[in-house]
Parts: structure tokens; sequence; C-alpha cells
């Protein structure tokens, strides 16, 4: 119980590092054209990085909970896996690096998974029964590197979130470079920008409407009237909030050609608003999420290791990670997730100025046009993979967003020393915070 606790709390302290590490993400660029204060900036983003408490499920949580196969783990694996991953983040954040925490969790967690399988059976094979059947295993299967998605849908595996460190920012910065264009062409007195634009709010719609989760699927309506209880389904809100980002930009991008330069600036700037508190949302579900995942991963191995039955634990221990191949639905106590909101959320709050300095204003000269084009994308491409159950990098999302809109000026407006040396970053980050993970279970091994 006392080594379940030391990880709980140490989680929370990454989340917390992830908080002011990755705040940089959501405040960069009010803070680098001045539609915020620095401190202003912080509250606001730490604000909604807590509302994302009502707003994400727990997609991203069950994907990183199964980084590692809790059933061939204890509990070293995944401490080891938290203290690599709080040590790379402060070291990049010490450089004023804008790696991802995202990556630095899941490498930590995958490193000390396998250096587990290597200490108990060597490089050999080994067989293990799972449901009276009897399977064999190699050293590298703990790790879930690649599953089929159910029913065709997204697959998942640490091959795939490792795909991500490329399609997150290509994302990004496909989408903010076509919101870029898409405002550009709005800004001109001609009547085709603005029918694509009026197509565009009819089709937004029609999505939207379509992702809705009706009354009868609600698993637990939080209301007597339909409406309200459709309304505040967590899942329906986030649906809602792309449609009313998209809608927003969308009748903006209709009068943007009637507004004259300085009139048009101070629009934008109120927008910029909207758009760093969507992404802060975004940040807010998808990182917590990741700590949830971890927490949930470590209390399910705790009940493993233990042997105690779940139902004679307090009901703040009794975790059910979900198994749709066996129709078996996740469980995890409401303390888990406020407690990660929280800490996110208090992170934010602390700052993290040197990464501030990085993205923005060296990347690429951002204005009030570009803050609010990139930070859209951004929310947009987190809020559709969270969906997808994808654990994207914030950090990785907005970066190459902040490209995108760089590469509407030209291509020399990016400063490109700068986001190649951020690309080191990103590759270097999963297999060096696996090596750490590593050598820091082999210490812990020693001990414990």
């Amino acid at each position: 119980m006392t080594l379940l606790l030391i990880i709980i709390v140490l989680a929370l302290i990454f989340d917390y590092i992830n908080g002011f590490h990755d705040a940089a993400n959501a405040i960069a660029t009010v803070v680098a054209t001045k539609v915020l204060s620095p401190f202003q900036a912080v509250l606001w983003a730490a604000f909604f990085n807590f509302l994302a408490y009502w707003v994400f499920g727990l997609g991203v949580a069950n994907t990183v909970a199964k980084t590692a196969d809790s059933s061939q783990i204890d509990l070293v694996v995944i401490l080891a896996g938290v203290i690599a991953a709080i040590i790379w983040n402060l070291i990049t954040w010490w450089q004023g690096i804008p790696s991802s925490s995202s990556h630095t969790l899941i490498g930590g967690f995958a490193g000390a998974a396998v250096a587990h399988a290597i200490t108990m059976h060597g490089f050999s094979d080994y067989t293990l029964i799972e449901d009276g059947v009897q399977h064999t295993r190699h050293w590298y299967d703990i790790v879930s590197w690649y599953k089929d998605g159910k029913d065709g849908g997204m697959p998942s595996g640490v091959v795939i979130i490792i795909a991500f460190i490329v399609l997150a920012p290509l994302l990004g910065a496909l989408m903010s470079y076509l919101i870029s264009i898409w405002l550009l062409n709005a800004s001109r007195k001609s009547i085709l920008p603005k029918l694509f634009t009026i197509a565009l709010m009819i089709l937004s719609v029609w999505f939207v409407y379509n992702q809705m989760v009706p009354f009868e699927k609600i698993e637990k309506p939080r209301f007597d009237s339909h409406f309200w209880s459709i309304v505040f389904e967590s899942h329906n809100i986030k649906w809602f909030l792309v449609a009313f980002i998209i809608l927003s930009i969308s009748t903006f991008a209709l009068f943007f050609s009637s507004l004259n330069l300085h009139k048009a600036d101070a629009v934008l700037k109120k927008m910029q608003l909207l758009s760093s508190a969507a992404f802060s949302l975004g940040h807010g579900g998808n990182d917590s999420q990741k700590v949830m995942g971890i927490i949930a991963a470590a209390v399910a191995v705790y009940i493993k290791t233990s042997g105690v039955d779940i139902m004679h634990l307090p009901e703040w221990l009794q975790v059910v990670l979900p198994d749709d191949d066996k129709g078996i639905k996740g469980v995890m106590p409401e303390w888990i997730p406020l407690a990660c909101y929280t800490a996110i959320a208090v992170g934010t709050l602390s700052g993290g100025w040197k990464i501030v300095k990085t993205m923005g204003s060296k990347i690429t000269k951002v204005t009030s046009f570009e803050g609010v084009a990139a930070e859209t994308a951004g929310a947009l491409t987190l809020y559709f993979t969270e969906h997808f159950k994808v654990p994207v990098s914030t950090t990785h999302t907005i970066t190459g967003s902040i490209i995108g809109v760089g590469l509407t000026k030209r291509v020399s407006a990016v400063r490109w020393g700068v986001t190649v040396s951020l690309l080191w970053a990103w590759v270097l980050t999963i297999p060096v915070s696996a090596l750490l993970a590593s050598l820091v279970y082999w210490f812990l091994h020693i001990f414990l």
C-alpha cells in the first residue's frame, strides 16, 4: 500500500510539472501578442485546464493504462516510469525545450516494463496462462506495441503514439495553414469566400449533430430532463465546443472584409481569448488523462499483486480497467480525475516562462491573426485525436500549428534552425525516457 501511495503522489507531482512545463502551449501566443499579461494568461489557461474535467471522457487514460500488460508488471515498473518522466521533464523545462510530457510518460512506462521483462525472463521466451489458456511470450511483448481497432476503428499501441509524433504537428500545421488561407481570402471583398464560409457552417452543424449521443444511450443521465441531459453529457459538450469554435470563426469570416485593419485586429484579439481557452481545454483533457491512466494502472497492478478481492478494498481503490474484448466496462473513482485536473491546473498557474519564450517568438513572429489560427487548429486537432483515444502531444500540436501559420507568409518566416532542434527533442524523448526508466528500474529493483 505504501508503494502505491508513493506512486499516486509522484504521478500527481508529474501532472503538476506537466502543467507548468506545458503552460506555454496554451498561453505563448496570447502573451506574445499582448492580449493578456503573463499572469492573466496563466490564470485563464489554468481555469480551462480544470474545466476540462467536465468535458472529456477517459479514452486516452485507458490507452495509456494499457501501454504495458498490467498482468505482467509490478508497482516498481510504474514507479520507475514516473520517476524517469519527472527527471526528463525537469531537464527539458530547465533547458527551455518544449518536449512532450505525454511521450515522456509513455516512454518511461514502456522502458521500465521492458527492463522488468528482461530482468524476470532474460531474452528467452516464457509462458503464461490467461483464462486457462497457455501463451508463449517474448520479452518485448510486455509492451502493447500495436492493437487493431475494434470494428475497424482506430488502432492503438505505442507504435500509433510514436506515429503521432509526426502526424500531430503535421495535422496542426495543415489545419492552421488552411484556416489562415480561409481567413485571408475572407478579408477580400468577394462573394466566393462568403459562400464557402456558409457552406462550412452548414456542414459543421450537420457533422456535430450526427456526433451527439442521444438520451437513450446516456448511461447516467445528469438530469430528469432529456434536453439538459443531452446538453450536459460530456461527449456532447466536446462537440458543442467544436461547433462553437468553427461557427465563431465563420461569423468573423463573413464580416472580415467589411472591417478596417484596426477593428479587425481588435476583434481578433478578443477571439484569441476563445481560441486559447479552447486549446487549454484540450490540453487539460488530453494531458490529465495520461496521468489518470498511470494511476489507474498502478491501482490495478496493486489489486493483482496483493491478491485482495476488489470488493474488499476501500471504495477509492476500486479501479477496473476496461476490456472491449471481454465486454468489461471501466470503473474509475471520481477522486482520480478530480485530483489530476486539479494538479495540472495548479501547475499551469505556476507558469513555465522559459518555454513561453521559445513558443511565442522563436519559431515565427506571431500576430493576433496567427494566434487565432494556430490555437484554433491546435484545439481542433486535440479534440479529434482525443475522440479517437490517441494520446498526442499538446506541445507537438501547437508547434506544428504555429509553423503552419508561418508558412502562409513565406517558408523563410519560420525559423527552421529552432524548429529542427525541437524535432530532435521530440524524436529523442521516448527512447531517452525509456532508457532512463530502465536504469531507474534496475536501481530500484535492488532495494524493492
